[in-house]
This record gives structure tokens, C-alpha cells and sequence, in this order.
């Protein structure tokens, strides 16, 4: 069946991948299907290897994996008001819990579990998977819209505060209690996103014009770019680098657009006495008199890059990562594949494709392997630079600061909330100590 939808045209291949997820720290990809679930590891751009793959429950619709850790979270079309956590490694269930509707998203890091419904949301302890806070007043969320950091010693959470305009209220998860409501647009939201040290929050909406990035936890503005003006989008995808330089952001388009966070100074060298920055100064000083709206457009920043897609209107999610020493722009789509980019950090522009992986089948596809690592005219930055081997390590900037695992590594203890805990027999994570095995625990509102 994964083959026959790989093989066919995209338009068929929607029932065929139902879900894709990329981990905390873009190192892993999980995907969901009709017959079970895969995780990938993405350190190496010539080989997608295959970490996991499971068919015991058929019809997966949420895989979301914690970093590099052998803890791996699903839902099924089955049941989706249950939720399952595994240890896939050693092939077990540690817990299931059961809730009054269906799940629509699910969040975790190394101290939290967060379990998004339409009309509330569940917030865990991830050490014991006791269930700590239930919030109940939230509006109607149908896409189970929600966000948490994923740095655990700085667990904020995100979430739609309004039906009809797209403010956010930010609550902290460690302190159980909310910080602050953003008013970051005027129309509904459609995605929100950490940065990885949980300092700045990302916010598009469904008109997917303009995007914003605002600080954490005082939720001021501080960057604005501007996606598009033609057309309204929708936004599938939101991410920041690990760094916090970029954030890239994907829609039912076929144009990615990547932007980098820095702001003008006012030490620029002066501009050349010609007409043209006359005019250009003259510009800029008289948005100060014009209306807030014209004023803010004239202000907000483009794209730095830009990845091209041969499609549009597939879903797909999109984040960049540091593979083999270089950045990259990947995007993971519901036709099945992978598709892997080269980013320039410093001059930005086209992004060029280098790999396409097949999600469903056995690798690398036939009709892209001639554009594979080529060089395009004039050259990147990352083309650049020599073909790495294939048995390079990534290097993720930020990623040791937030203290994860090697990549293939078990999760030790001392990464987790500090308290005593009970391993398990081969002291490998998780520390579930509550409801370890196959006890079944429900979730009821508090």
C-alpha cells in the first residue's frame, strides 16, 4: 500500500502519509502511516536511515519522538482520545492515557507532556507522566494549535487565547501559571513556534501575510517580515534555527521563505550622494508621518532565502538544521519524500536542492540523483565548501548548551527534573516510575 501511494501521483499519497514530524533538535524524522509508523535519523544528507519502524498500530496520525531518546509518543486513528508511550528499543509500552476527546497534538520536552484537545489542554510531568495541570479555558481550538519550548528548564507554552483575532496566551509550564496574552495579530492564528532557549515566540496568521517574532516572557515585538502581499497562504510549518538566526516558514506554496533575525543599525556607512539614495533617505523619513499601517509595511523585512518546491498544495512541514558541518533547509511533504536544500548563511537567496529521499520507499529518488551535491551557477557558499563525507557527524549550534544526548545516545537521568527516580533494568531512559508497563492511567480534569 506505501507503494502503490509512492509510485502514484501526489494527489494519492495524502492517505498514504498521514503525519510528519521532525524531534526537538531536527536530528530525527517520524513518520505515520495507514500501516504503523518510521523515525529517520538526518545525519547525513546522501542516506536517510531508517531508525524504527513499527506496525503495531496501524493508522498513525501523531509520532512525535524526544530528541534522540528511545521515548516515542502515538495516536491512531484507532483510538484517538489514547494516547501511547513507548520505549521502542526495548520494544515496550510504558503507559497509555486515555481522554474525553480526541487528540489533536501533542508536545514534549524533557520535563513536559503537553496533550493538546479542541477545548483543552493537558499538561504532564514527563519524569512520572502524573498529570499536573488541565487548562480549561481555552477557546475552540480545532487544528490543536499549541506550542512548548523545548528547553525544560525554560518549559513556556503557547496557545490561541481568542476565536476571532490571533492573540496568544503564553503560560509557563514549570509554574503552572499563565505570564502574559500577546495581541500578535489581528486575524486568527495559524502557527506558533519557539526558538530553542525559549526566549523568542514566532506567530503567523491565517492570512499568512506577515509574520512575527516577539520576546519571552515580556511578549514584546521585535521583528516583522513581510512572506508575501499578492496572496493569502496558509502557513503549515514555523521554525526557528537551533541558533535563533534564521526562521523559516513553509505554506501551501511551492516558495519556502527563510529569514534572518537581525536588526539595520544606525552605524551603516553613509549612503553615496546620488539621486537614488536621496530619495531612498527621503522614503524612510517620511514613513514616520504616514499612517501605522502603510508605515509598518514600508519597515518590515523580506526573505533572506528561499527554497523552490516542484509543488504546492501538499501539506508539509520544513526546518533547518546543521548536517555534516553545513546548514540546510529540509521539507518533509505528504507526496512521501524528503527534500533536502543548501542553505547560504551569509549571502542567502535561492536555496539549491542537493537530495530527494523517499519517505515510503527505498531511498533516494531515481529522477533527482543527477542534481545531487550540484554545484549551481554562480556557486553557494555551501557548494563551496568540499563534499563532506558521509560519515561526518552533525553539528547542531545551540544544541549541547540545551544538554542533549549524543545523537543515537539513551537519555540519562540527570537530563530530566532533579528528585529521585527509578530506572529501569539497563538504567536507560525513561524514568517512568508511575506507570511503567502496560498500567493504564486516564486523564481526568482537574
Amino acid at each position: 500500500m506505501e507503494a502503490e501511494a509512492a509510485d502514484g501521483p501526489p494527489g494519492r499519497v495524502e492517505a498514504a502519509l498521514s503525519c510528519f514530524s521532525f524531534n526537538q533538535d531536527c536530528t530525527s524524522l517520524a513518520i505515520g502511516t495507514k500501516a504503523g509508523y518510521k523515525l529517520f535519523s538526518l545525519s547525513s544528507v546522501e542516506q536517510l536511515d531508517q531508525v524504527h519502524g513499527s506496525n503495531e498500530i496501524p493508522d498513525v496520525y501523531i509520532v512525535e519522538r524526544l530528541f534522540s531518546s528511545s521515548l516515542v509518543v502515538v495516536v491512531s486513528h484507532t483510538k484517538p482520545r489514547q494516547m501511547n508511550v513507548y520505549h521502542f528499543k526495548k520494544g515496550t509500552e510504558i503507559c497509555n492515557y486515555s481522554y474525553s476527546s480526541n487528540i489533536l497534538s501533542i508536545r514534549l520536552n524533557r520535563q513536559r507532556l503537553l496533550v493538546c484537545l479542541e477545548e483543552s489542554i493537558y499538561i504532564h510531568n514527563i519524569k512520572d507522566m502524573k498529570l499536573l495541570k488541565t487548562i480549561l479555558d481555552t477557546p475552540a481550538n480545532p487544528t490543536g494549535l499549541c506550542a512548548l519550548s523545548i528547553n525544560h528548564s525554560n518549559s513556556y507554552v503557547a496557545y490561541p487565547g481568542s476565536l476571532t483575532t490571533g492573540e496568544i496566551v503564553l503560560y509557563d509550564g514549570h509554574s503552572l501559571k499563565t505570564v502574559c496574552t500577546i495581541a500578535a495579530h489581528e486575524g486568527t492564528l495559524a502557527a506558533i513556534a519557539f526558538n530553542a532557549a525559549g526566549s523568542k515566540l514566532a506567530s503567523a496568521s491565517e492570512k499568512g501575510t506577515v509574520i512575527r517574532v516577539f520576546s519571552v516572557p515580556e511578549g514584546q515585538k521585535l521583528y516583522e517580515f513581510r512572506r508575501g502581499m499578492k496572496r493569502y497562504v496558509t502557513i503549515s510549518s514555523l521554525v526557528f534555527s537551533m541558533d535563533s538566526q534564521f526562521l523559516c516558514a513553509s505554506s501551501n506554496t511551492e516558495t519556502v521563505h527563510i529569514f534572518k533575525l537581525e536588526h539595520l543599525t544606525d552605524s551603516r556607512p553613509e549612503e553615496p550622494s546620488t539621486w537614488s539614495g536621496y530619495m531612498g533617505k527621503m522614503f524612510m523619513a517620511a514613513s514616520n508621518y504616514l499612517p501605522a499601517q502603510v508605515s509598518d509595511m514600508m519597515n518590515q523585512d523580506r526573505a533572506f532565502a528561499t527554497g523552490r518546491l516542484h509543488f504546492s498544495g501538499q501539506r508539509n512541514i520544513c526546518t533547518l538544521s546543521t548536517i555534516q558541518k553545513l546548514p540546510r533547509l529540509l521539507v518533509a511533504s505528504s507526496d512521501g519524500h524528503l527534500y533536502i536544500y543548501n542553505l547560504d548563511p551569509q549571502d542567502g537567496g535561492d536555496c539549491v536542492l542537493i537530495k530527494t529521499h523517499s519517505l515510503l520507499g527505498s531511498g533516494t529518488t531515481e529522477d533527482n540523483k543527477e542534481n545531487d551535491l550540484k554545484p549551481s551557477l554562480p556557486q553557494s557558499y555551501a557548494a563551496t565548501v568540499a563534499r563532506p563525507s558521509p560519515s561526518s557527524a552533525s553539528t547542531v549550534p545551540g544544541y549541547s548548551e540545551d544538554g542533549g544526548a549524543l545523537r543515537g545516545e539513551v537519555i540519562p537521568e540527570h537530563e530530566f527534573a532533579t528528585g529521585p527516580v527509578c530506572l529501569d533494568d539497563e538504567n536507560e531512559f525513561p524514568p517512568i516510575i508511575l506507570c511503567r508497563g502496560n498500567q493504564k492511567g486516564k486523564a481526568k480534569q482537574s
